[in-house]
């Protein structure tokens, strides 16, 4: 096959697949960052949302079909893709669909991952794509669909699982899966305590990426064979997915650079300190999250704001940035930002210095201020004279310290009404 032909291949097979985005979590390792929004939803990244990530991945893989699905305090993550994603052309049959949870078959909320496929599946039928795709909606990397699309079918796998490889000790934290030597999975284990290795690799397990591709009357048929079942709890990682290794072929595709065998970027940034880490590996030299790639560019929606201005180059008041990321819209009047990424619209105040950090959009800091490895919420205004990140117990007593030692401050932290229960 050329390259011509294999790429119409994909295209064909990228075509006839409908993306489905669960983005309803709400991911409460985050703690106060996701108080009033979805998880998917949280800035990262200096510009972007999470979400950015998977629907960009589909985009970019010629999926044009996408639908998320939402439900924990939506609003923030429906405005974010209505501003953002909706440049899809309808008459060419592409669209970003939000499917809120409008309860369409059950009466209750999403109550697991396969739940909430479940009760999106008229919609499913409507569409009739042959091929279907779903993805976790909160997680950071860069990935090709089409070619996972392409062995899926090569392989005549009736269900494809996304997988990434990870030390043993981290593998109990995901579903982990042993493969015979066709990546077929022969064994799946949801959260194992002692998860299973590779072979030949005592000290790396196969975990789940939470991506999985079915062929659509497998889905269809599988959900209604689930929904059925009084003591599931309706997830695919825990019931779907090992329930069928034994019926059905179940192929395990394992995510890698550029498709050799090298390491892929792939984050679950579900704590604070995973968050805060992901963030600041993209203000390196050369980080393994290459934000500048041309050929897979992340999309978002972004405000039309002025550049970033520095003012004064007085001694002792000069206003930089250095190893940092800095967004439109900000002003570093007079102070000193190193090793942080500010969001847009940040004013940083005359003899304040911003260490390690980032800084949510919005975000004021008032004079001769000193934060050190923080997390800023988004609307905060930081009182003249704070200091964060220098004091853990003074720290601990006013805001929320992560294990690690970041500490994430949020308006409500501050005495600061930005939203309201009543």
């Amino acid at each position: 096959m050329t390259d011509s032909d294999s790429a119409r291949y994909v295209s064909r097979l990228t075509k006839d697949t409908l993306a489905l985005v669960l983005a309803g979590g709400r991911g409460s390792r985050l703690r106060q960052l996701t108080l009033w929004r979805a998880k998917p939803a949280v800035p990262f990244g200096g510009k972007f949302r999470i979400i950015d990530f998977p629907l960009s991945n589909c985009v970019n893989s010629g999926i044009r079909k996408v639908g998320i699905l939402t439900q924990y305090k939506a609003h923030s993550l429906i405005q974010h893709v209505q501003r953002g994603w909706g440049f899809m052309r309808g008459e060419l049959g592409e669209f970003v669909e939000l499917l809120p949870a409008q309860q369409r078959l059950e009466t209750s909320w999403y109550e697991g991952t396969a739940d909430a496929i479940y009760q999106n599946i008229d919609i499913i039928r409507t569409h009739k794509p042959e091929f279907v795709l779903i993805l976790a909606g909160d997680h950071v990397y860069k990935m090709d669909y089409g070619t996972m699309l392409a062995a899926h079918v090569e392989a005549e796998a009736d269900i494809t699982v996304g997988c990434i490889e990870v030390p043993l000790e981290e593998a109990k934290a995901f579903g982990v899966m042993a493969v015979d030597e066709d990546n077929r999975i022969i064994k799946f284990a949801e959260k194992p305590d002692q998860p299973t290795p590779m072979p030949g690799c005592t000290d790396v397990a196969l975990a789940s990426m939470g991506i999985y591709i079915f062929r659509t009357e497998i889905l269809i048929g599988e959900l209604l064979r689930d929904a059925d079942e009084t003591g599931s709890k309706h997830d695919f990682g825990g019931d779907i997915i090992p329930d069928v290794i034994d019926r059905l072929r179940v192929t395990a595709f394992p995510f890698r650079q550029d498709g050799s065998r090298g390491h892929a970027y792939w984050r679950d940034v579900g704590t604070l300190d995973a968050y805060w880490q992901t963030n600041m590996e993209l203000i390196g030299i050369s980080p393994e999250l290459n934000l500048y790639d041309r050929d897979w560019p992340i999309w978002t929606y972004q405000d039309q704001v002025p550049p970033a201005k520095f003012v004064f180059d007085d001694e002792g008041r000069r206003g930089m940035s250095v190893d940092s990321m800095v967004a439109g819209g900000c002003i570093v009047s007079g102070s000193y930002v190193s090793r942080s990424l500010l969001f847009s619209n940040v004013h940083v105040h005359s003899f304040s210095r911003i260490e390690d950090s980032v800084i949510f959009p919005d975000v004021e800091i008032g004079r001769h201020c000193t934060i050190k490895k923080a997390i800023i919420d988004k609307g905060c205004k930081i009182p003249a004279d704070t200091t964060i990140g220098v004091d853990p117990e003074a720290d601990a007593a006013r805001f929320n310290v992560s294990k690690g030692g970041v500490v994430l401050v949020t308006p409500e932290m501050l005495g600061q009404r930005l939203h309201y229960a009543r």
